[in-house]
Parts: structure tokens; sequence; C-alpha cells
């Protein structure tokens, strides 16, 4: 449409370093031009002489902000005296004070949806607080609107909690950041950008999505930015740049497109359940992970506990996971990643752990790659009663991925099978909840294919894939049994990739 973006500055506490916002503020207009927006998240005040000093020649009207800047509330005891009341208002030239809690709509139409201070604990809430009741106010109107589709920017000091699920890790203790009435904000608003700060450290969530894949349709992706302190001795990010098209302007195609590194929201499992709960999100208890560790009805020959397990074929161990060599494997270095505890399927696991189960993946793609060799995954959670997921090496210079993705797109649809390709961060307890069974695939580019299973699925799907005639060329070794070793044979071949798997094998170091 040929909308022109607003270009905005997003700031963490200024903490009454006022002189030096502004001053880098300038140095980056000389450089990039003129901003239309700075906005301020955390305490933007300080308590010390010399930064009311500073603040004076502001309000006086000596020295003028550079910027169209706005700030919120107060999230501390001490700054209060700053902000003659809970509405917003303008404090000095050029620096607006936001208000509690709104939402404040540029001429462009930019949508900045925010909240002032930290979350109140008691009653009544004090005035550098906030309560259930302004969450309940400022989400209401706005998704009563059956046209709302999120806001363009969400302001807040304190982080939502468990933000960083599904994606990287932030430098803070994680049992004590964030609140998780910020999260059921972000839930509910749908923020493009959400900033926020109070922690003191920079952290770039990766962007996450706003829709169950397909089960909804495709929505815009949000982004969580915090920043830290300004003047920080670390040299931490305080500043962050970004170009935005007011929502309103755009067209859905655009508005909604995925970037690449996309992951799940990270809040949206405990959140339905939250909403389906209690409705408010006030629920500070909310469990924040699911771990369906069962016990086995039978004996099982992949506990590690279990006297069934064949320990001879175990590679590695870490807390909560091992590698063996697969039973009947297609290739020598074909090694099976499971959980040291009885899980049927990947969606069943706790956050701790897949983070170790991914560890072991990335391992092994390391161990291959350095060897020549593609790595494919794939697990199947059908007529299975432990959870294994199955990792065979293939040749780089036999095929492509492109090769092994067309070869099992091939041999699905010869079966009536709809082998569907999902986005990359794609969380899987999205698509299939615990109990549904499914069989995953996952390539060494990062793509990924799912399939819903039905019924009368091919046990030996996966094998007989890669031991085609396309791939490994290997077809008499699709069924496992017909691969049968004696034990001396299967020692070896374990001791032999013990020994080369060793320099990857990060349980050793840990």
């Amino acid at each position: 449409m040929g909308e022109k973006p607003l270009k905005i500055l997003a700031c963490g506490d200024v903490e009454g370093s006022i002189n030096a916002v502004f001053n880098r503020v300038r140095t980056i207009q000389k450089k990039s031009g003129q901003f239309d927006l700075l906005l301020c998240v955390g305490n933007f005040f300080g308590s010390s002489p010399g930064a009311q000093a500073e603040w004076q020649e502001y309000k006086s009207g000596a020295k003028k902000a550079p910027i169209h800047t706005y700030i919120l509330g107060a999230a501390s005891q001490e700054t209060l005296r700053f902000f003659p009341s809970a509405d917003g208002c303008e404090l000095a030239d050029n620096i607006t004070y936001l208000g509690r809690r709104g939402v404040f709509t540029g001429a462009s139409g930019l949508q900045i949806a925010y909240v002032s201070g930290r979350e109140g604990q008691q009653d009544p809430t004090p005035a550098h607080c906030f309560s259930p009741k302004d969450l309940t106010q400022l989400v209401e109107p706005l998704i009563s609107n059956n046209q709302f589709r999120g806001v363009d920017i969400l302001l807040t000091s304190q982080w939502p909690r468990g933000v960083w699920q599904y994606a990287n890790s932030p430098e803070v203790n994680t049992k004590f950041c964030g609140t998780t009435s910020i999260s059921h904000l972000a839930y509910k608003l749908k923020p493009r950008y959400h900033f926020a700060a109070v922690e003191g450290v920079h952290y770039e969530r990766l962007p996450y999505r706003n829709h169950v894949v397909l089960q909804e349709n495709t929505q815009h992706v949000s982004r969580f930015i915090a920043l830290a302190t300004v003047n920080n001795p670390e040299k931490r990010k305080y500043l962050y740049a970004f170009n935005i098209i007011p929502m309103k302007s755009m067209e859905a195609s655009e508005l909604v497109k995925q970037p690449q590194d996309v992951t799940e929201s990270p809040y949206s499992q405990q959140l339905r359940h939250c909403i389906e709960t209690n409705g408010d999100g006030q629920n500070q208890g909310q469990p924040w992970d699911s771990d369906r560790q069962t016990q086995p009805s039978g004996p099982c020959w992949f506990c590690l506990a279990s006297p069934q397990v064949e320990k001879h074929l175990v590679i590695s161990i870490g807390t909560h996971c091992y590698l063996a060599l697969a039973k009947g494997s297609l290739t020598p270095q074909h090694v099976l990643v499971l959980p040291i505890g009885h899980y049927q399927s990947v969606v069943e696991l706790s956050s701790e752990v897949v983070k170790e189960l991914d560890r072991y993946k990335m391992a092994v793609r390391t161990f291959y790659k350095s060897k020549g060799q593609r790595c494919v995954l794939f697990e199947r959670n059908y007529h299975s009663q432990h959870l294994q997921i199955q990792v065979v090496p293939v040749p780089e210079d036999q095929c492509t991925t492109e090769d092994i993705k067309e070869a099992f797109m091939l041999q699905a649809q010869e079966q009536n099978m709809e082998l569907m390709e999902i986005p990359q961060h794609t969380d899987l307890k999205q698509i299939a909840p615990p109990g549904t069974p499914y069989f995953y695939v996952e390539l060494d580019s990062g793509e990924k294919l799912f399939y819903r299973i039905q019924k009368n699925f091919p046990l030996q799907f996966g094998r007989e894939v890669l031991a085609s005639e396309a791939l490994l060329n290997i077809p008499e070794r699709a069924d496992w049994r017909e691969c049968k070793q004696t034990p001396e044979e299967e020692e070896g071949l374990s001791k032999q990739l013990r020994n080369d798997f060793q320099p990857y094998d990060f349980a050793l170091e840990d």
C-alpha cells in the first residue's frame, strides 16, 4: 500500500540518566535521520540527587528532549513523586507520561498498549503497582471488538513469566523472573512488539506465532525484547531501533508473513488451561510444564533401570536421556535417543527432558557432519511403548536433503498417507496432544514432516524409506529383524561407536 514505516526507538530503565539517553538518541538521529518516537519501559527516573537535578533541567524547559518521548509510570515507591497523578500527562516539553494503563493510538493509527509498574501483591494496590482489575480494564474493550487482531506494541515494565519457553534462554534467574499476569496480557493482546525491562539484561526472544499450526488461521508473529539499564557497566543493549507500519494499514498477507526462525507461542498451552480454569490469569502457581512419565504396564526393553534393557548397546548416558546403538541397525552408526524414564512420546516430556533430548540430537548431528553424513531423525508414536527417536546417517555424497524429503513424500503418497510439512520451530505438542498417534521426520535442514496416523500404519515405514534404492540402497535391511547380530558383534559395534562419539559426548563433560 506504499505506507511509510514509522521509525521507533525503545529504551530500558533510564534510572535518571536522562542526558545519556538523549545524547545517544542525537547520535543515532545524526546517522540515521529523525525517529518518530522514543518509548521508555521500566524506571525512567532515578532517586539520586544528581538524577533529580538532571530532570529539573528538562522540567524547567532549560533542556528539551530531541524526540517525542513516552514513558511508563513508577515501578518503585521511591520514584512516585515524579508523577503528579495516576493519569497520563505531559511532564516536560516532548516528554509524556502515558498513564497507569491504557492504549495510545498515534495519528498514523499505530496502537500502543501499556501497563505501568509492577504486579501488586496486596489490596489496595500500591500506586507503583497494577492490579488484576487494571489488566481486565485494558484487555476487555480491545478483545470485545470482533475486528481485533492484536496491538502493534505492548509496553510493560515486568517480563511475562515463561517467555523463554521454546526459545533461547535469557541471562536471568528464570525461577524468579516475570509474572504470569503479564504473560496472560501478552497472550490476549498479541502485540507485534513487546518491550519490558527491570531485570537489567538485554534479551531478544525468537519471534513466536499467535496461532496453532494446522488448526487456526495464520496470524502475525510477536517479538519480545527486554532491554537493559541505560549506561550499564557491562555495555548491555538498552536501546532498540525498529521500523513499523501500523497493523491497520497493512495487507493481511503482508502482516501474517512468518519468519524462518518463528517458534510456538511460549504461553498458549498453559494459558489456555489458565483461562479455562479461572479466567483471569492471576494463578501464580500455574503449571508451566507438564511431565507425563508413567510406569510401564509390563517389561520395557528401553527403560534404563529395567532388567530387560540391553546395556551393551548403550553409547552415552545423560541426566534424563541416553543414546544407544539401534538393534538390527540400518548402518553401523544408526542410533536411538531415548528418555531414561518411561515416556511414550516426545509430546509427553517435560521441558528439561526435551532440552537434553535436543542436546543429544545436536551432538549426533555434529558427529555425523564430521563424517560427511546427513542426519535424519524419525519418531513413530504408534504401537510403541517407550519413546525412541531413530537417528540415521545418510552420506552427503549419496543424496541431497531434497532427495530424502522427496523419498518420504513419495512413499507416503504411494501408501495413501499425507505427510505434511510443518514450520521448523513448531512444537509437536500443539499439533499432537498426548495420546495422538503420529509419525514424524526431521531432516538435516531443520525441515519437519508430520503424519497423524489413522490406522494400519506400516511399522517399518521410516526404515523402508531410508533403506530404499533412492537413498541408502539397502532394501534388504528395511526390517530390523532381518539384521540381527550376535551380542559379540553388537558389543564390537557399540564399543567402536562409543570411541568415535566421545569427542561429541556432552554427558562426559557435565
